[in-house]
């Protein structure tokens, strides 16, 4: 008897460790120190369910994009964040819920965090730290100041050719810069009449100006105030990025894109942000609202984003929550929001892109250099080494000895003029150069790809030299100083204007087992061909096939392409435009899917990344699944993740091998299996 009962008890103690230990892998070993010895902190509780937004890409104007990644996101957030915020209202902790990425910022105490954990709901539950170090605001960016005079010359603006694009009659007008940063000084005379929220006679900051610090970081009170309902900058950093970005003295231009109108949101605070916050202002950049954080409007959004910060991991930015703000920035990417980040100040030693946001894929790092068009020797190198493996920075600019205008506090006796150094001077020399680029071409708003490729293809090539990182040599384009060289606006602006076609539409669709794809141009100007490229995932492309276009044209032209081999599932197809120079851009990505009968479930794999896309195929509507990820011998890697047909899978470090992925139906029951080689 005795017996009997010991082996009924065994098992179902060791259950209950099995399931205990299970909750606490999803919560940061960090977190868990501070509330296991009593205290209460602040942390994100990040749910299980991410939706894929790739298919934003189908839409041509910027706005649509926007709405559909707002809306696409919100449904998810709304859908699955209820038990959650119940959990929260019942512990009464404050809640504050987000849909950029679907998760949900919290604070309490350990039972708490533990009583998250143990949702199925819930994927992870992570710091929110609010411990920095103590230092001084520009030492703490790596930078070094040097106050002059107003009359200085700004070699920058001359070195990327910004004056001659503006010689071209292309000053930025139409287009919307923003920024995340320490605040702005907005009635700074050198930034104030490029302010969207100010018509020349009275200030509206609904939609322009958004607070994201609510209490001081660093204990204390803040110079500027909380929850601010207009700029203010309490640090000068943010003031004199986006004067770089769009300053005016008079009728003298210290920015790139001086007719460019900005709005701004608050970050940090004296110079100190959590990646609550950070999060918080990417969301409100992504989709504006109202001063009382309602009536969101993706119309309002920027073009172009500049983030001259890092969150480092004192910050609590590390390798555990690294993919929370990738699937941040990947969001507002396929919004068609351009995201301008600065590759920090850490060189000049390899593989020091090591913070957030520029270690990620879908940032558009930049590094930093000098009149001499030479890497400053504390600009950080790549390659990336902390969240996959790629080569960083894409570009560079100008960021030594960077004259733009300063102040703090709203107070007008600290308005002036100074010469910072540093990435953060950087980074805003390329939002301004993309800005021109839009303003010059008011379509190519919201085709993140295309301006990217139009700085990179036409940047002024800078070579590395000894050392070398991350496996370049001396003739390595891009590589991992200087990326793909040094921006150049007026080449870039060129390059933009005589882009070969004029794309009017761009269609897929499924005919037996083939693709037909349509596309019409409005006018082509020394185009040469369309290069027809297929994707399984969006990710990785191959060509398929070759079209030639007309060398010029100014009437509508209609072209045809049939895919005879696509593959099972959904197929992603894009254009690469080539004219006779050589220049290219790409077209808006569109999608057809293509049945595949006794297959369920297919898996592309990402090692690099970290992340695999799997899909369900042959599906009926209404359908729900599960998917879980298993080693050769059983053990589950990734436990039963919810999966809407499309998902990417974010996965712990794995081991090389081959693992099996399993397709659940909503009762639990194993549907398909599909092997993944990682």
């Amino acid at each position: 008897m005795y017996r009997l009962l010991f082996l009924i008890v065994f098992p179902l103690c060791a259950a209950l460790q099995v399931a205990a230990q299970s909750h606490l892998e999803k919560i940061d070993s960090s977190l868990w120190k501070k509330v296991e010895a009593g205290a209460s902190a602040e942390f994100l509780v990040i749910l299980r369910e991410q939706t894929d937004v790739q298919n934003a890409a189908r839409f041509r104007h910027k706005e649509d994009k926007g709405r559909y990644v707002y809306e696409t996101l919100l449904e998810t957030s709304e859908r699955t964040q209820g038990p959650v915020r119940d959990v929260l209202r019942q512990a009464d902790a404050p809640m504050q819920s987000f849909w950029i990425v679907n998760a949900l910022w919290s604070k309490g105490r350990a039972d708490l965090v533990l009583r998250l954990a143990e949702m199925p709901e819930v994927g992870r539950v992570e710091d929110n730290p609010v411990l920095h170090l103590s230092r001084l605001p520009q030492s703490a960016d790596g930078e070094v100041e040097d106050r002059i005079t107003p009359n200085s010359s700004t070699w920058g603006l001359a070195k990327i050719n910004a004056d001659d694009v503006w010689a071209l009659g292309h000053t930025g007008t139409g287009v919307v810069v923003g920024g995340q940063d320490t605040g702005y000084e907005w009635e700074h005379p050198a930034i104030k009449d490029q302010y969207r929220g100010w018509n020349g006679s009275s200030a509206d900051h609904n939609y322009n100006w958004h607070d994201a610090i609510h209490a001081p970081i660093n204990g204390g009170s803040n110079s500027c105030g909380l929850n601010l309902t207009e700029p203010c900058d309490d640090n000068e950093h943010g003031t004199h990025t986006v004067g770089t970005m769009v300053g005016m003295i008079g009728t003298i231009a210290i920015g790139v894109a001086p007719n460019a109108k900005w709005i701004g949101c608050r970050n940090m605070e004296e110079n100190d942000g959590t990646p609550a916050t950070y999060i918080e202002c990417f969301q409100w950049l992504t989709v504006p609202t109202d001063l009382n954080d309602a009536n969101p409007d993706p119309g309002m959004a920027p073009h172009v984003i500049n983030n001259s910060w890092g969150c480092p991991a004192s910050e609590g930015c590390n390798s555990t929550n690294f993919a929370t703000m990738d699937t941040v920035i990947n969001n507002m990417r396929a919004a068609g929001i351009l995201v301008v980040t600065s590759a920090g100040n850490d060189g000049p030693t390899c593989s020091t892109v090591n913070n957030p946001p520029s270690i990620f894929a879908g940032s558009f790092a930049v590094g930093a250099t000098n009149s001499s068009d030479n890497i400053t020797n504390f600009s950080s190198r790549g390659p990336v080494t902390v969240f996959g493996n790629r080569k960083k920075p894409d570009i560079s600019a100008p960021g030594e000895g960077v004259y733009s205008c300063t102040g703090s506090d709203n107070n007008p006796n600290s308005y002036s003029y100074a010469s910072w150094s540093g990435t953060s001077m950087a980074g805003p020399h390329v939002a301004g150069v993309a800005a021109l680029i839009m303003s010059a071409r008011p379509d190519l708003i919201g085709q993140v790809n295309v301006l990217e490729n139009l700085m990179e293809s036409t940047a002024v090539p800078r070579y590395s030299s000894t050392p070398h990182c991350g496996g370049d040599n001396g003739s390595s384009l891009p590589n991992n100083k200087y990326g793909w060289g040094r921006v150049d606006a007026l080449a870039a602006v060129n390059a933009a204007i005589n882009l070969p076609v004029e794309l009017v539409s761009f269609s897929a669709e499924a005919v037996d087992h083939t693709t037909l794809l349509r596309w019409t141009t409005a006018t082509e100007h020394q185009c040469a061909y369309f290069e027809i490229q297929r994707s399984t995932d969006a990710v990785q492309w191959q060509v398929v096939g070759k079209t030639p276009c007309s060398d010029w044209s100014n009437q509508q032209n209609d072209y045809r392409f049939r895919d005879d081999a696509p593959a099972a599932g959904l197929n992603y197809y894009r254009l690469r435009q080539v004219d006779v120079s050589g220049a290219f851009a790409y077209s808006p990505i569109v999608s057809v899917r293509h049945g595949t009968l006794g297959v369920r479930l297919r898996v592309v794999a990402h090692p690099l990344q970290q992340h695999a896309f799997v899909e369900v195929l042959e599906y009926a509507s209404g359908e729900q699944w599960l998917v879980s990820v298993h080693a050769m011998d059983g053990r589950e890697v990734l436990p039963a993740t919810p999966l809407e047909q499309i998902l990417t899978l974010q996965l712990p470090a794995l081991a090389q091998g081959v693992y099996a992925v399993w397709l659940h139906d909503e009762r639990g029951n194993v549907v398909d299996v599909q092997k993944m080689a990682w």
